[in-house]
């Protein structure tokens, strides 16, 4: 992964899209999404007219009001679908609070039950999840260089290089970064029972 983002209103628009594009799809207003997520109306109007550069912990919360995982935030839809993900192709995100860095690695509006992104959380960096209303996914955690701690619901597990840890996305999550160096892993998520669907769908 490259070590900066390089189009941050690129993206910044593209997550608008999404959460716009998604709330539409269910039929929801501003004040429908606020009370599913826990997130103010004006932060969601903010974040839907790409005024803002939401933090993860916002989107994560916003994903869990929609019904899909954090990682379909980052797609573009209006990508033609096709089975390959060219690296050139993938957009990297900088979390604004504690500067992880994450890009998906699937290929975009692609009919799959399975999404891997990759992810980069800097020294000293701590990122925590609390929806759990997720209960139909499962997930891994691949460490590829460093160490991190995973916190999931009152168990902490340390990985180091190599270790892959595997959850239900039922519990808040926590990632830490204890260390002087970067880490760098992969998160892979599934839908339980295999069901194909596409980017754009509830999943």
């Amino acid at each position: 992964m490259q070590d900066e983002p390089e189009d941050t209103p690129d993206i910044n628009a593209r997550i608008a899209a999404r959460v716009r594009g998604l709330r539409g799809s269910l039929g929801m207003s501003l004040e429908d999404l606020s009370a599913r997520c826990g997130v103010s109306r004006s932060m969601i109007s903010l974040v839907e007219r790409g005024e803002s550069s939401p933090t993860a912990v916002v989107l994560e919360k916003l994903a869990a009001g929609l019904g899909v995982p954090l990682a379909a935030l980052f797609d573009d839809p209006a990508l033609p679908a096709s089975p390959i993900s060219r690296r050139d192709d993938r957009v990297i995100w900088r979390d604004p609070e504690s500067g992880y860095l994450r890009r998906n690695i699937s290929p975009a509006s692609f009919p799959s039950a399975i999404h891997i992104v990759e992810v980069v959380l800097p020294p000293g960096a701590r990122v925590a999840y609390e929806s759990t209303s997720l209960h139909d996914r499962d997930q891994q955690i691949w460490v590829q260089e460093g160490r991190i701690e995973v916190t999931v619901g009152e168990t902490t597990h340390h990985l180091a290089e190599d270790d892959c840890l595997a959850m239900r996305l039922d519990r808040p999550i926590a990632y830490a970064n204890r260390t002087r160096k970067p880490a760098r892993y992969i998160v892979v998520i599934a839908s339980r029972g295999g069901q194909k669907v596409s980017a754009g769908a509830l999943y």
